[in-house]
């Protein structure tokens, strides 16, 4: 590992060739901050612009089936034009009155150009949207306080034993003191977990986890790189038109192909619908009895952070019969159970082991998803859905790859011995964010994740709900909570998976 004072577990030789493999594949450009800092060499989106191409046809018409390509330029705060890549940018073509839209795929030039491909997948108007998240100087911040100050978000655990109690820090990582420390690594998953020792007690007197404070460490003028409505999810301009109006797709016409994008979207929004593009076809579950139809007999186990639990309580909501039983447990951490006899319906939720950004959990609550899957049956009567990517975004993404490998060994080895048991990974999602919450839980993290959260578990036979793009492409605000259309929507495609032929 990159920082120093970080301690983990040795990999084998297969996982270490696996995470330098994904660290090259999630290269990211880098820049050298000027100093003193200003924003004036900076990306500006105020100054920069996008222009939608010609179409690569004749006769100039969009029609459904074509690629619509945009030219990004990006500009400095003094209108020069940027030489160099790294700007994380967002785009997205929509129609808000069809209720419609899609991601697009950004490709990076790196001479400060950039091209956003969207697939035309409906009739009528379609607009473009493009957006700043962040400037490579920004971008440039984050990964260095991911490398060097890992340790920014305060946990700690309260040691109690009779009248006696303590309560020390904990992390992933931990600088090194005179204070010892209490090493709770799980010995299967070799997940890493440490708190300084208390001064009068055993580490085995351990009896919560909670979060404290947020200590962003910004070097001077940094936190100009970090302005709501100035640098940091900006909309950029058109020059020129910022809509096409597409035409209906052309008998015997091949589909335009992309030279610059490898794949296109894995679905869009139609009158508010989510469509999957390709694989299995999204039913609509628009009834509590077409819900219960759906998953009578079926055990559903919710594994991850509280994006997922979102899911709990959709069904919770949309499930008069099915009765949450009362575990006693906290509010919004868990565990959650709910059950509806009648049609044999059986609903979990438990949260992933820490890190966890919570206001307070047991330790005996503290599960690892990978032991969790191995203490699962598995069946064709189980349904396994996972969420890991929020709590780990403050960390060196190494902790996230490792994080993964475990828990796809475990998944390994519940489809060996039960395969008709059906896992469904969510991935992250766009959020809103304040400075503050940018220097933790950027999006450019979530992005980085992303991309390995797919890479480990492709090729296994696992189901994908692309709570990404369903986010980005939604007329919505960004939010690490999505609302309720996109759960919905979320639902019915993990829905469609367990019941392919039915809907309602």
């Amino acid at each position: 590992m990159h920082d120093s004072f970080c301690t983990f577990q040795p990999l084998s030789s297969k996982d270490a060739l696996e995470e330098r493999l994904l660290l090259d594949s999630i290269a990211w450009p880098e820049t050298v901050l000027p100093d003193p800092l200003s924003l004036e060499q900076t990306s500006d989106p105020a100054h920069s612009s996008f222009t939608i191409l010609p179409p690569g046809r004749g006769g100039g018409e969009w029609h459904v089936g074509d690629q619509l390509e945009v030219m990004i330029k990006m500009y400095d705060f003094k209108g020069r034009p940027k030489t160099s890549g790294g700007d994380l940018l967002f785009s997205r073509l929509h129609n808000l009155n069809l209720g419609a839209g899609v991601a697009g795929k950004v490709v990076d030039h790196l001479n400060g150009s950039y091209s956003a491909v969207f697939s035309l997948l409906w009739e009528g108007s379609a607009q473009v949207e493009v957006k700043l998240v962040h400037p490579i100087e920004a971008v440039t911040v984050l990964r260095r306080l991911n490398s060097e100050q890992p340790d920014r978000f305060l946990f700690h655990s309260l040691f109690r034993s009779g009248s006696l109690s303590e309560t020390t820090i904990c992390n992933v990582c931990l600088r090194p003191t005179q204070q010892p420390l209490c090493n709770y690594t799980d010995l299967h998953t070799g997940d890493p977990w440490f708190c300084y020792k208390p001064k009068n007690l055993s580490c085995d007197a351990r009896i919560n986890h909670y979060m404290g404070e947020f200590k962003p460490n910004l070097k001077a003028q940094e936190e100009k790189l970090f302005q709501s409505g100035v640098n940091m999810k900006v909309c950029i301009r058109a020059s020129g038109p910022a809509s096409v109006t597409v035409m209906p797709k052309t008998k015997g016409q091949p589909e335009m192909k992309s030279s610059s994008v490898k794949s296109g979207p894995s679905g869009y929004y139609y009158q508010g619908v989510w469509r999957a593009v390709g694989g299995t076809t999204v039913h609509q579950f628009n009834t509590s009895s077409a819900i219960s139809q759906c998953l009578k007999g079926k055990k559903v186990h919710l594994y991850g952070d509280s994006t997922i639990r979102q899911w709990f309580e959709y069904f919770r909501a949309a499930l008069p019969d099915l009765k949450e039983f009362n575990l006693h447990s906290l509010q919004q951490v868990g565990p959650y159970m709910a059950l509806d006899y009648a049609n044999n319906i059986l609903v979990t939720f438990r949260f992933h082991g820490p890190p966890i950004r919570t206001h307070l959990i047991k330790t005996a609550e503290l599960r690892y998803v990978a032991n969790e899957l191995d203490g699962l049956t598995g069946g064709s009567d189980t349904v396994v859905a996972l969420s890991i990517w929020a709590h780990l975004t403050p960390f060196p993404i190494e902790v996230y790859i490792r994080r993964l490998q475990s828990i796809r060994r475990a998944v390994v080895r519940l489809l060996d011995r039960a395969p008709g048991t059906l896992v469904v990974i969510r991935t992250g999602t766009p959020i809103t964010f304040s400075s503050t919450w940018a220097l933790c839980c950027s999006d450019w993290y979530s992005v980085y994740g992303d991309k390995v959260l797919r890479a480990v578990f492709k090729g296994l036979n696992v189901r994908l709900v692309d709570a990404w793009e369903m986010c980005l492409a939604h007329h919505l605000p960004h939010d690490i909570h999505p609302p309720p259309p996109i759960i919905k929507n979320m639902v019915n495609v993990l829905l469609s998976y367990i019941c392919p032929q039915k809907g309602g």
